[in-house]
């Protein structure tokens, strides 16, 4: 259930992009040759008796495509079509670019905002710590300790006093000859007592045990208006698209997050891992990141994607002569097989994640 709901997730993202190209394309007169969602083989078409557009509902749901009369035609076969995509106005066909990645933007905003105005906002209160990872070798790893251990007590101290300062002091003020620690770990509904002795680590500077600690934030849920869910919506979509791209940023600049890239079946993972977990608020909050992300990777200057097909635009508007289509449909032709092989190394990626 929670890997169709991923899906879904996804289906939901790439159909309101596609969309986005396909009403602003109805909007400047320029006529669609297929609307597809999903990819592969059709399993339901249609024909629109008012416009000659194909519709469809394809077998594999990690896709989709609004397909216009002459659009990458490398050979000229569609050059003398009117219906082509190219002989229109350069600033319809700006606009009708720009739509997808404005749509997945506008959904992201329209989302947030339904549902921090039905479902109120979230204040932190607090955080509590838990066990991230468990190193191989590490004292944590002989006195028994696992992943998602939450750490009650040591030595009869309360570590759930929302911060993660008292266990990480706890732990690094430890010194050699006091005693071991004595830990009182919530295992879902389990309670299992250990003890054992932090290392000093020579390249941290400071005593461990092995792990990696997180931490859950601590939430209350306080009503909201309308007009407060706008504002929030906002500021969190703002936020959102910061990060992001510092992100992109850093990953174009240094690699920096390469290794943390994911592609469609790291995603569904992740969500339906996520909402199993959190339910509906995670889910609403991925949708949003993702479609986020889905916009503003659509406007990077790559080559078969919409930011590569506004540059194209911007340097007709600017040469006041459109570059050559065949020449064109080459470039984003070439840059849609280098993306192809790149997904399929990173769906190799994460099915290796899953298998690790």
């Amino acid at each position: 259930m929670y890997i169709i709901l991923a899906l879904l997730l996804l289906a939901i993202l790439i159909t309101v992009h596609e969309f986005g190209h396909f009403l602003a394309a109805r909007a400047m007169k320029i006529e669609v040759r297929e609307f597809a969602i999903g990819m592969g083989p059709k399993l339901i078409g249609w024909k629109s008796k008012k416009y000659d557009t194909d519709f469809s509902i394809r077998a594999i749901p990690l896709g989709g495509f609004c397909a216009f009369y002459g659009e990458d035609d490398a050979k000229g076969i569609s050059k003398d079509d009117p219906r082509a995509f190219p002989k229109q106005n350069v600033w319809k066909r700006l606009f009708v670019i720009l739509m997808g990645p404005v749509m997945n933007f506008v959904l992201a905003f329209v989302v947030g905002t339904v549902f921090f105005w039905v479902n109120g906002v979230e204040t932190i209160t607090g955080i509590d710590p838990y066990i991230v990872d468990v190193m191989a070798a590490g004292p944590a790893y002989s006195a028994g300790i696992q992943a998602k251990d939450v750490v009650t007590e040591i030595n009869g101290v309360n570590m759930l006093d929302g911060t993660e300062t008292t266990l990480l002091d706890t732990i690094g003020n430890w010194k050699e000859g006091d005693a071991p620690l004595k830990m009182t770990i919530l295992r879902g509904e389990e309670t299992v007592e250990t003890e054992l002795t932090p290392v000093w680590d020579e390249k941290e500077q400071k005593m461990r045990i092995g792990v990696t600690i997180g931490g859950k934030y601590r939430t209350e849920t306080e009503p909201e208006t309308f007009l407060g869910g706008i504002k929030d919506s906002w500021d969190w979509c703002s936020y959102a698209s910061g990060v992001m791209l510092r992100a992109l940023k850093d990953l174009v600049t240094t690699g920096e997050g390469l290794d943390q890239t994911s592609g469609p079946v790291g995603i569904v993972s992740m969500v339906s891992t996520e909402v199993q977990e959190e339910g509906l608020r995670a889910f609403i909050r991925l949708l949003m990141v993702i479609s986020i992300n889905l916009g503003l990777m659509n406007l990077l200057p790559i080559p078969g994607l919409d930011g590569s097909r506004l540059v194209f635009g911007l340097v007709e508007v600017v040469r006041r002569k459109p570059v050559p289509p065949e020449k064109e449909a080459m470039v984003h032709l070439a840059g849609m097989v280098v993306l192809f092989g790149f997904m399929i190394f990173i769906t190799f990626k994460d099915i290796m994640k899953l298998f690790g």
